[in-house]
């Protein structure tokens, strides 16, 4: 067999130095892990030794799994009567101590639309009280993370900039949510099987969930891609419940299967689209992909194709719809 020709030797070593390249650089997949509404949902509705369990198996996993992770609290669920109940207290250290850094999401999870800016502003400044105490008593910096409840940002330009001047002011940065998924829906269906003792339907809703969270990972991706031409480093959205303390591990297996890989929320927000502006001043709380979509008034079709939330969840969660 003849040898080829140099030309062709040096076109063939090109392309196979190109597919190898190609073949060797994966998708650059990253990804920001938040929980809100700490130290635990149901918080203080439920008495503290009801939630030490679920809470305690949460912490462990996170421990365990050993990924940067911002937790955000509402201070006004470690009251008991206008008074901190020191295990609920407690339940914050054991997150500290987990390896997590806390986050302001306001003492009341009080609704901007709701409570107006005045209000809103002196519930931020309320939220901060035990977080700035167990900074100090942990050597840690003052708490740097704010997140909106309900992700309801404020309904006018006026409204989103005299809010970010407070937060600047006080030491703050919005934490932003790219991949919502709805998890309180489902958290909600599970603790109602939880209380019924239906621990075969329990796991066919944790197997489900797992799908449910993997296509939204997957959506996201898209949308991104879609808007903005790759994949950004992606935030995403859990809480403090049974369900994910029940699946937490599985939700980070899940991830990493996909290729993504666990980085800090300071890491995520370096991407220079988070530098854009929020132009959504609708009564929702949407993934920040669509506000900036929004934003570019891209057409109804581009948001289409989210997964949902199946009705059989729905209807044991006792919620018509997403």
């Amino acid at each position: 067999m003849r040898p080829p020709s140099p030309l062709l030797a040096l076109l063939l070593s090109l392309g196979l130095a190109i597919g190898g390249d190609a073949a060797a650089a994966p998708p650059d997949r990253r990804i920001a892990l938040t929980v809100d509404d700490l130290p635990w949902v149901p918080l203080p509705s439920i008495a503290t030794a009801d939630a030490l369990p679920g809470h305690r198996r949460l912490v462990a996993a996170i421990a365990g799994a050993g990924v940067p992770v911002v937790g955000f609290v509402n201070e006004g669920k470690l009251e008991d009567r206008g008074q901190i109940e020191p295990q609920r207290l407690q339940m914050l250290r054991d997150w500290l101590d987990a390896g997590a850094e806390l986050g302001n999401h306001s003492y009341g999870h009080s609704d901007l639309h709701a409570v107006g800016l005045e209000a809103y502003q002196a519930d931020i400044l309320r939220g901060e009280r035990q977080l700035k105490a167990l900074a100090r008593e942990s050597g840690r910096p003052a708490p740097r993370w704010f997140r909106h409840p309900y992700l309801r940002a404020g309904r006018s330009a006026s409204d989103k900039a005299k809010l970010q001047a407070f937060l600047s002011e006080h030491g703050y940065r919005i934490a932003p949510v790219t991949e919502g998924n709805s998890d309180w829906i489902w958290a909600g269906a599970y603790l109602r099987l939880e209380q019924r003792g239906d621990t075969r339907l329990q796991a066919r809703l944790r197997r489900d969930y797992l799908r449910h969270m993997g296509a939204k990972l997957d959506y996201y991706e898209s949308q991104s891609i879609a808007l903005l031409g790759y994949n950004l480093p992606q935030v995403w959205l859990i809480h403090a419940n049974l369900l994910n303390a029940d699946t937490y591990g599985d939700l980070i297996a899940m991830a990493r299967k996909r290729g993504y890989r666990f980085i800090g929320l300071d890491e995520a927000l370096r991407d220079p689209p988070y530098e854009r502006a929020d132009a959504y001043f609708g009564p929702a709380g949407p993934s920040w992909l669509h506000r900036w979509a929004i934003g570019e008034r891209k057409p109804a079709a581009f948001f289409a194709g989210e997964p949902r939330t199946p009705d059989w969840v729905l209807n044991l969660a006792g919620v018509e719809s997403e």
